[in-house]
């Protein structure tokens, strides 16, 4: 009778064992992905629109993975959304005027970076939250978030208009 039991349960355990190996072998989205033998949708860029040349003589020469007429780039047509122009520059002396109008420190990312390094580590958490790793990220941020509802409904009063935001999702 013993032995009966004994048989059952090691046969469980040799089943168990191969069928947490059978998995090993099928291919996984993220193996797909990590491996390259699938498409990685995060490369797929849309091009711009195609242009008929004044004279195809005048086109420049392919270069093996250079830039094509028809690439896109983010950051010029964000400028152009914006009301800039293509001829955009970083050193441009009527840019860095206009934006530091209300002054500003020039280390400002360096600076933030460490009084949020202070703040996170003052609100890291009670003593559990810190032993079970409970995120505490959106409940230490909280009184600095901006309720975005709120907010929409504040500037509607006033007459300003804006975007539609997302439905309020309600549980």
């Amino acid at each position: 009778m013993k032995s009966n039991y004994l048989i059952i349960i090691l046969g469980f355990i040799v089943l168990s064992l191969g069928a947490g190996c059978a998995s090993i072998n099928q291919p996984s989205l993220m193996n797909l992905r990590s491996s390259g033998s699938g498409p990685n949708e995060f490369l797929v860029v849309p091009s711009g629109p195609l242009k008929q040349p004044k004279n195809y003589s005048e086109l420049p020469l392919p270069t093996p993975g250079g830039g094509n007429r028809t690439d896109r780039n983010p950051r010029n047509e964000v400028i152009i959304a914006l009301g800039g122009n293509e001829n955009f520059s970083r050193h441009d002396p009527k840019l860095v005027e206009y934006v530091s109008r209300y002054g500003g420190d020039i280390n400002i990312r360096s600076i933030l970076a460490k009084e949020d390094l202070v703040f996170r580590e003052e609100n890291d958490g009670l003593f559990l939250e810190r032993i079970l790793k409970v995120n505490v990220y959106y409940k230490a941020y909280a009184k600095q978030s901006l309720d975005q509802y709120v907010e929409l409904q504040r500037l509607n009063d006033l007459g300003v208009k804006t975007v539609s935001a997302p439905p309020k999702v309600t549980n």
